[in-house]
């Protein structure tokens, strides 16, 4: 989710020693490669489709998995967000180990937050974001600009694991972020993070995300999400051309939606309009430049052009959306 600053800390803190204690406690057995292979990336999944730890799909009915549910703490930690969650994880970087500096994007990524907790950490790991850079200490909660480009470097010879929840918020979670504070940024008045003890009397019933992936998306989301990569677009020919076009496609989008909304019977319809988009932008699309320096048509068939219908066959785990671009910070 694009943010106004690279970085918020949110008013809480938690046990990061006690959080340690039930991971360590999880052993090796449930961590797994990163996906797309990153060397020196793990993850060990928590909340996954289905709370099947091998599903890496973006949608589908999210629920815990057995590590989380063996976990009583990380789970009331996790609940304490006052969000809705989605595929949440343990992020596992090895000394001497970075994540690449890349942008996360596609649809999956829009609307969502990715929340840091770092549980084992050292003063000396930093986290870049746009042209800002912090250290997360452990027990801190945080959250960041994830359509900036942004890296992890760890320097030193221990590993660092960070408890990363994907959340599109909720009335509680977004009251946290209008108190949180940005670095650089003076700090709300008498800033007192919240702190979530071991005991707490807290509910660690986690809200989890069920329904995630549109079969067809609204002309409402569609201009939402255009809004997102043309405010990132320098002006230009190029891009009024490409704004025509785009504007073209919605109307006709609209007309869709009006006579079938997402029912069965338009699929087809639907899905013939969207490649004849994809078709006629793409050669104005490639002069367009983007301040976070994507490729305008790459970022957008990621979150708009694979997603805007559901796919006449399926496509395999990440149906519905897309493998995730970076998804390792």
């Amino acid at each position: 989710m694009k943010l106004q600053v690279p970085f918020i800390q949110l008013p809480l803190c938690f046990d990061a020693a006690a959080l340690a204690d039930e991971v360590e406690a999880l052993g090796e057995a449930p961590w797994r490669p990163h996906p797309q292979g990153f060397p020196g990336n793990s993850m060990l999944p928590l909340v996954a489709a289905d709370g099947d730890p091998a599903n890496e799909a973006f949608s589908g009915t999210m629920r815990p998995t057995p590590a989380l549910r063996a976990c009583g703490y990380l789970g009331r930690v996790i609940a304490s967000l006052g969000a809705t969650v989605g595929r949440s994880r343990l992020m596992r970087l090895a000394g001497n180990a970075e994540v690449t500096r890349h942008v996360d994007q596609g649809y999956y990524w829009a609307e969502r937050v990715r929340v840091h907790v770092p549980i084992v950490t050292q003063p000396t790991v930093r986290f870049e974001c746009g042209e800002a850079a912090i250290n997360m200490a452990a027990g801190e909660c945080w959250i960041f600009d994830t359509w900036r480009q942004h890296r992890v470097l760890n320097d030193a010879t221990a590993s660092r694991i960070h408890l990363v929840v994907d959340t599109v918020g909720g009335d509680g979670f977004w009251e946290l972020v209008s108190r949180g504070r940005a670095p650089g940024h003076p700090s709300p008045a008498q800033w007192q993070p919240r702190r979530l003890g071991v005991d707490a009397d807290v509910a660690a019933e986690i809200a989890c995300e069920q329904h995630n992936v549109p079969r067809v998306m609204s002309p409402w989301e569609l201009n939402a999400l255009f809004a997102i990569l043309f405010a990132d677009s320098a002006a230009g020919p190029a891009l009024a051309q490409v704004q025509q076009i785009t504007l073209r496609f919605i109307r006709a989008w609209r007309g869709l939606w009006a006579r079938f909304g997402d029912s069965e019977p338009g699929l087809d319809a639907y899905r013939a309009r969207l490649q004849q988009y994809l078709e006629e932008v793409r050669g104005p699309a490639q002069a367009v430049r983007m301040a976070n320096h994507l490729d305008w048509y790459g970022a957008m068939t990621m979150m708009i052009g694979r997603v805007a219908v559901a796919a006449s066959e399926p496509v395999g785990a990440d149906a519905g959306g897309q493998r995730a671009m970076g998804d390792n910070a």
